[in-house]
């Protein structure tokens, strides 16, 4: 680049750009007392698609940096007849500036002159029009110098023109060309901002609004700027012919034009950005507005979340395997299970066995209805194969209908689902009627308490499942382990137990076989593990298998129990009826609690009854206590309400500390809770925990 003189810094320096020099100031006046519009509109974006064709054409500039703007395809639109016969009006001032562009005149003369033309036109206008005459200008000469090797016509007018005598001397013009076409993509960056400010809608951004009224005030200068550039860039090719073309003034004039267009693009970018705001509120709204709504059928709900065009099958059916369109979920209750990509092994599996075993054992529920996972996904991030993997490995596993591909699924409905269904990555289930109404915003507690039981999934059928269910063993156990129905059945005592502490296992299980065989009754033990720490839990699995203390339940069981537990919680919460003095619910939160200590904890029953829930520190000394303080109460009050006597003297000693815990993820978080062991209000913390778990989505209360 030629060096600038120190009165060229200077003047970058002090006006940075905004021509703020008194000299300037006048002609500003000047200029802007031209400005007289009539109202007479010509197709300024056309005219401009033309000029840009040409100068891009010519190889004078390099690609835009501009990006806040689509340029369509110019050569289709050329074509248009309609489009070359608006054209026809400003042919002839386009012939009368173009005549201007010559001879080396004074810049700002020949300036006021062509404002003084264009007086009754808009400031885009001028512009585009002033331009135009640059770019015939321009693209003759380029014209001439593309073809004048083939061409016999254009030979002899390059050579009147000097053209051989300028490519002999190509490479001493290289710094011009290269400032040269700098200024012309500069001045191309800041004529698209221009054309762009005056075609934005009027039905979101006003004048009144400072982004597009600060914006609007810099354009006479912006289009003075930008014409005083062109002129200087035909004076420069006009030298060229006579290879006295200098670089000189060129870096100045870019770097004063480039500095508009940043302030212009600046406030552009905030008026798109408004624009888009605003255009997100109208859709939001519409969106809700259609949940409102009342339907005949639920397929404009259905087009909404998931896909809403024609022109691709969004749905892949897990039991054929192959793509479906929307059609198939006409009028029927459809099931939307939302989740990440993280959703857990467990979670699958146990959701399949509840799907499949509907379809399999239900009456009609198969025709009533359909499941559809929607995978959410952070759109901001860029989409890779590691994704896809994973993505396509929870979809082969889904015997349900699927969406095609986490991109079918819009921005908008993502916000949707995170604020009015409380999406916080934990999966949900949200229910819909064959009218598209929401009946469950999240009907997944449903699904893990009772199965398709639950169908159809509603707050009142919820409510009505509830008022069936009484504190019995069937409500801790059903749809996971078999066995222990067929020993209820047989009358049987049994003790679930959890907890990772191995050490106390081996003591509690060996004390509780002791004394079963000392009174002679039927025991049976499983062992259901805690909702966190797996590798603890895998720990005290391998020793009671090997150790042959009893039953001990596998991962997905043991991860389904403590599920169904939180669930019922939730479940409860949502309906806003998790009533402290429900004695079912608080011996449900015990359980709860007893999973966040360290200790172990037992649930002991006979048939169907629970006849004990307590901690390990209550549990374990009633076991070892049996033989010297309350074996000769069993052949008079039984077994049971021996143990359940003894339990609760030692339980008005040891009280151990209650815990629950609610991470962020799930959707109601209770103000307050009470305890369920002394019924006092609990203290609330807000705690950061990490259990080093392989797969901690998991863990609901963890």
């Amino acid at each position: 680049m030629a060096k600038m003189t120190p009165g060229s810094e200077e003047l970058i320096k002090s006006d940075r750009i905004m021509f703020k020099g008194t000299e300037d100031t006048m002609l500003m006046k000047q200029i802007q007392a031209t400005h007289a519009p009539d109202g007479h509109e010509i197709n300024v974006r056309f005219i401009f698609q033309i000029v840009e064709d040409i100068l891009t054409r010519s190889g004078m500039h390099a690609p835009s940096s501009v990006t806040s703007m689509d340029i369509d395809a110019h050569v289709e639109q050329m074509d248009d007849k309609g489009r070359q016969h608006s054209l026809e009006s400003v042919h002839p001032i386009i012939d009368r500036l173009t005549g201007e562009c010559i001879e080396g005149k004074d810049d700002h003369q020949v300036a006021a002159l062509m404002f003084n033309m264009l007086s009754s036109y808009s400031w885009d206008a001028k512009l585009v029009l002033t331009l135009s005459a640059f770019a015939l200008y321009n693209g003759h000469l380029w014209l001439l110098v593309q073809t004048h090797t083939s061409n016999v016509l254009t030979k002899s007018m390059a050579m009147l023109k000097g053209l051989p005598r300028i490519m002999e001397h190509i490479d001493a013009l290289k710094l011009w060309f290269d400032e040269l076409s700098k200024l012309i993509t500069t001045m191309l960056d800041l004529s698209r901002c221009i054309v762009a400010l005056t075609e934005l809608p009027s039905s979101y951004v006003t004048q009144d609004m400072p982004a597009l009224s600060e914006a609007m005030a810099t354009v006479p200068i912006a289009v003075y700027s930008t014409v005083r550039g062109m002129l200087t860039c035909a004076n420069q090719i006009y030298f060229a012919y006579r290879y006295a073309a200098s670089a000189g003034d060129l870096p100045t004039i870019t770097y004063k034009i480039n500095s508009i267009r940043d302030h212009l693009k600046k406030k552009l970018d905030l008026c798109y950005k408004l624009i888009e705001e605003k255009k997100n509120v109208e859709a939001y709204e519409a969106l809700s507005h259609i949940f409102e709504m009342v339907h005949i059928d639920n397929m404009k709900v259905l087009r909404t979340l998931i896909y809403p065009k024609d022109d691709l099958q969004p749905l892949f059916d897990g039991s054929t395997k192959i793509r479906d369109n929307l059609e198939v979920l006409r009028r029927k209750n459809v099931l939307l299970l939302i989740s990440s990509l993280d959703i857990s092994p467990d979670e699958l599996s146990i959701l399949e066995q509840i799907y499949n075993d509907s379809r399999q054992y239900g009456t009609r529920l198969d025709n009533l209805f359909e499941m559809v996972w929607i995978p959410i996904v952070n759109q901001s991030v860029q989409w890779t194969e590691p994704m896809q993997r994973q993505f396509e490995s929870m979809q082969s596993t889904m015997t349900w209908y699927t969406v095609h591909h986490p991109s079918l699924i819009d921005r908008l409905v993502i916000r949707f689902i995170k604020e009015r269904w409380h999406f916080k990555n934990k999966p949900i289930l949200v229910v819909l009627d064959p009218q598209g109404k929401v009946v469950s915003p999240n009907a997944i507690h449903m699904m893990w308490i009772w199965g398709s039981n639950a169908f159809p999934f509603t707050s009142l059928s919820e409510e009505a499942l509830w008022m069936e269910e009484t504190w019995k063993v069937e409500l801790l156990v059903n749809g996971i382990d078999q066995t222990i129905l067929n020993w209820i059945r047989e009358g049987k005592y049994i003790f679930l137990y959890g907890g990772d502490d191995i050490e106390w296992i081996r003591r509690f299980t060996t004390m509780a076989n002791s004394v079963a065989r000392d009174a002679h009754i039927p025991l049976e033990m499983v062992y259901v593990g805690k909702s966190s720490r797996r590798e603890q839990v895998r720990g005290a699995i391998q020793a009671i298998n090997t150790g042959k203390m009893g039953t001990a339940w596998q991962e997905p069981m043991i991860w389904f129990f403590w599920t169904r537990l939180e669930s019922m919680l939730f479940s409860k919460i949502q309906l806003g009826k998790a009533d402290d003095c429900d004695p079912m619910m608080q011996e449900i939160k015990k359980l709860l609690s007893y999973d966040k200590s360290r200790e172990g904890w037992a649930v002991f029953c006979k048939g169907s009854e629970v006849v004990v829930n307590g901690h390990g520190t209550t549990v374990l000394p009633t076991l070892v206590e049996y033989t010297d303080i309350w074996k000769q109460n069993v052949v008079t009050i039984g077994f049971d309400k021996s143990f359940k006597d003894h339990h609760e003297r030692l339980h008005g000693i040891e009280h151990p500390c209650c815990r629950f815990e609610f991470p962020s993820i799930v959707g109601s978080i209770p103000e307050s809770m009470k305890c369920p062991e002394c019924l006092r209000s609990m203290e609330k913390h807000i705690t950061f925990i990490c259990c080093h778990d392989e797969n901690p989505a998991t863990n609901i209360l963890d």
